[in-house]
């Protein structure tokens, strides 16, 4: 039996155009979510927190697959959520005083994980190699509801444009910002040349 694959089943979410960007709407989510603050390519929380997160992911999907071969999954994109103070951040915002900046890292589960199977693949995670952080990932849902969205092909650092033309979408259709930068990362810096990275990027929206 196949596992189960959030990016398919939820494939809209996923597959953005980096043509156009497109309004839609994202239903509740259980997420396996981290806090910090700071440049992700400098802060050691950052990294410890990636560390977490993906070590508590690939823990709970072995020990579900084991208990229950039904429930297997495939792991999901990393997510991130950014803001800063002050609300919602402009485009040119989003590439500089990093560290000031908040973050959410995320990485979505299926539907019918509980907390206290998060708990216990954080608990079995931190005990087979050192995840400070591990204790600190959390099981919340996470109801985003409408957005815009778009696909960016390139490195993270030349986001800004793509994230301009995405909010000038949003003014042009009759929305506002609301809510935090939301960014998903469909491609491995390990093994992606930085040109051809893609990455959606999301915000919610409201009508004005």
């Amino acid at each position: 039996m196949s596992p189960i694959d959030l990016v398919k089943k939820l494939k809209p979410l996923y597959s953005p155009s980096a043509k156009a960007p497109v309004i839609v709407q994202v239903p509740e989510l259980a997420l396996l979510m981290l806090d910090g603050r700071g440049d992700p390519n400098s802060a050691e929380e950052y990294q410890a927190a990636l560390q977490a997160l993906y070590g508590v992911a690939y823990t709970l999907k072995f020990a579900l697959k084991k208990s229950d071969p039904v429930r297997d999954f495939k792991v999901a994109p990393l997510e991130g959520l950014w803001w800063s103070d002050g609300g919602p951040p402009s485009p040119g915002a989003l590439q500089t005083d990093r560290d000031a900046w908040s973050w959410t890292m995320m990485i979505a589960v299926p539907d019918d994980v509980t907390a206290a199977e998060v708990a216990a693949a954080a608990d079995a995670a931190a005990r087979r190699r050192p995840l400070p952080a591990a204790a600190l990932v959390r099981l919340e849902r996470f109801a985003e509801g409408q957005a815009a969205q778009v696909m960016h092909v390139g490195p993270y650092a030349e986001e800004a444009p793509t994230i301009a033309r995405l909010h000038e979408f949003v003014a042009e259709q009759g929305y506002e910002l609301r809510g935090h930068h939301h960014e998903i990362y469909l491609s491995d810096p390990r093994r992606t040349a930085p040109g051809r990275l893609r990455t959606v990027l999301r915000h919610p929206v409201r009508r004005v």
